[in-house]
C-alpha cells in the first residue's frame, strides 16, 4: 500500500470514529511516527502534507531534523532523559513525556535561557505497568502544583500510552481514564490555562482513543510504514 493510501485509509478511520463520538474531524491532530523510517521517507511524509512529526530519541532524529526541522512541527514523544533537554530544547515544539520534577526544571531553564516556552504533555502511566514512564494518577495534582512557578513550561495536555491488545477495545478504560483525570485536573484549577490536549492512541488502538477524546493520536506502521534494516529503525 503506499503512502496516500494509507493516508487515506487513516482519515478515514479518523472520520469515522469522530462520527461515533460525536466530534468534528478537526478535533483530531495526527502525529506521523518517523521512528522506524529512513530520512527519504520522512521527506516524502512531509511532501504529503503530514506536518506533524514523532520522534522518540535524538540520536534517530538528529539527521531527520536537520534535514527538514523547518518543514514540520516536531514532537519529542519518547522518553527524555534530562541531559537530552539541550539537544531538543527549541527543535521540538512540543514535549509528550513530561513526568519527572527534574525533568521539568530541565526543560524551564533551557527554555527560560533561549526566552521561549515549553508545550508539554504531562506523561501519566493509567494503565499502572511497571514497564511504563509516568506519573501516577494520583501524583498529577501535587505535580502540576509543584511546576506553577517554572513560567516557561506550559502543560497544555495529558498523555499515556495503553498496553497492546488484541482487541483494541480493552484499552478503552485506559483511555477513558486519562479523559477522566484531565477533566478532574482541570476542576481543581491547578494550571494558568485549562488542560485542552490529549495524546493517546497509536497504530493499534488510536481509534477506541478518539472515540474517548484523544486530540492527538500517534501513527508510526499504519501511517507511514516500517522498514526494517534503516539505520533509524
Amino acid at each position: 500500500m503506499s503512502l496516500e493510501e494509507r493516508i487515506q485509509q487513516v482519515n478515514q478511520k479518523i472520520e469515522d470514529a469522530c462520527k461515533r463520538s460525536n466530534r468534528p474531524f478537526e478535533d483530531v491532530n495526527v502525529i506521523a511516527v518517523t521512528k522506524y523510517v529512513s530520512l527519504q521517507t520522512t521527506g516524502a511524509v512531509l511532501d504529503h502534507g503530514l506536518e506533524h512529526i514523532g520522534e522518540n530519541r535524538w540520536q534517530d532524529a538528529q539527521a531527520k531534523w536537520e534535514a527538514f526541522g523547518q518543514k514540520g512541527t516536531w514532537h519529542f514523544i519518547g522518553h527524555l532523559q534530562t541531559n537530552k533537554v539541550k539537544d531538543v530544547i527549541g527543535k521540538f515544539a512540543y514535549i509528550h513525556s513530561l513526568d519527572r520534577l527534574s525533568l521539568a526544571k530541565e526543560l524551564d531553564k533551557k527554555a527560560a535561557s533561549l526566552g521561549i516556552k515549553v508545550n508539554a504533555f504531562m506523561q501519566v502511566n493509567i494503565s499502572g505497568e511497571e514497564s511504563k514512564y509516568g506519573l501516577q494518577p494520583e501524583q498529577a495534582s501535587s505535580f502540576l502544583k509543584d511546576i506553577q512557578s517554572f513560567n516557561n513550561l506550559k502543560v497544555i495536555g495529558l498523555m499515556t500510552m495503553a498496553p497492546h491488545e488484541e482487541d483494541p477495545e480493552l484499552t478503552r478504560p485506559v483511555f477513558r481514564g486519562l479523559r477522566e483525570l484531565r477533566d478532574d485536573l482541570n476542576g481543581q484549577a491547578l494550571t494558568a490555562e485549562p488542560i485542552t490536549e490529549l495524546s493517546m492512541g497509536m497504530s493499534n488502538d488510536f481509534e477506541v482513543a478518539i472515540e474517548e477524546g484523544a486530540t492527538w493520536v500517534r501513527l508510526g506502521s499504519i501511517l507511514v510504514g516500517k522498514e526494517e534494516g534503516t539505520r533509524w529503525a
